[in-house]
């Protein structure tokens, strides 16, 4: 659904429940907000954790390593090298366009520190960089099978809001697009930063696995019932 002509087309999972949070979760390059919705019952979270989740979709641009088909992205991808592959004009309007949908969640309820940012691949990169640099404390930031461009800089310009923030980092070993040391190496820049970030690594390629499912739903009970 589109709420408001501002905001982007988005899909949301409500619980039965009046939620207690919200995740907004974004796809990765080429999918849209479909891509994650069967990724709510894999969590198998129990009824007293009732979360809204909300599932944006990106808009399409050219996309350059591609030829420049047209496709869902949150930014353009430049190079395969991954320090020069983010646009970082589409980056910031894809974070704008994320701080809207916060800004909804809070509108209809749900305060900052209970929203979770959430994202795979490109969408994990838009997760993070929005959190970091977000002036409201969030409940948590998800990063799945991402990077972070520009890390060094990130950490040291990020708002003290969300400092001590949990971050979730996951990433599998096998991984052929975002290779596994990519994802690691932005993990230790926000470690050495002193955020409160934890690393997960998985036998999987560029993709999500039952065991990251487990591990995020426990990560969930602690953020929301401990």
């Amino acid at each position: 659904m589109q709420s408001q002509k501002s905001l982007l087309p988005f899909i949301e999972v409500n619980p039965t429940t009046a939620p207690i949070g919200t995740v907004i979760l974004l796809h990765g390059l080429g999918a849209d907000g479909n891509d994650f919705v069967p990724f709510v019952k894999e969590l198998h979270l129990p009824a007293n954790l009732p979360l809204r989740f909300v599932f944006p979709n990106a808009p399409t641009r050219p996309v350059t390593i591609n030829n420049g088909y047209v496709m869902p992205a949150w930014y353009d991808i430049l190079s395969m090298n991954i320090d020069q592959r983010a646009d970082q004009t589409g980056l910031i309007e894809s974070v704008h366009a994320l701080n809207h949908l916060i800004e909804n969640e809070i509108k209809l309820g749900t305060p900052a520190d209970k929203i979770i940012l959430a994202g795979f691949s490109q969408g994990a990169v838009v997760a993070l960089t929005t959190a970091l640099r977000h002036a409201e404390r969030l409940a948590g930031v998800l990063v799945l099978s991402g990077y972070l461009p520009n890390a060094q800089e990130l950490a040291t310009d990020a708002s003290s809001a969300n400092r001590t923030t949990p971050i979730f980092m996951a990433h599998g070993t096998q991984d052929p697009v975002i290779p596994f040391n990519v994802g690691q190496a932005a993990f230790e820049v926000l470690k050495k930063a002193e955020f409160a970030i934890s690393w997960h690594s998985y036998a999987m390629a560029h993709s999500v696995c039952e065991k990251e499912a487990q591990d995020i739903a426990t990560w969930l009970k602690r953020i929301y019932l401990a």
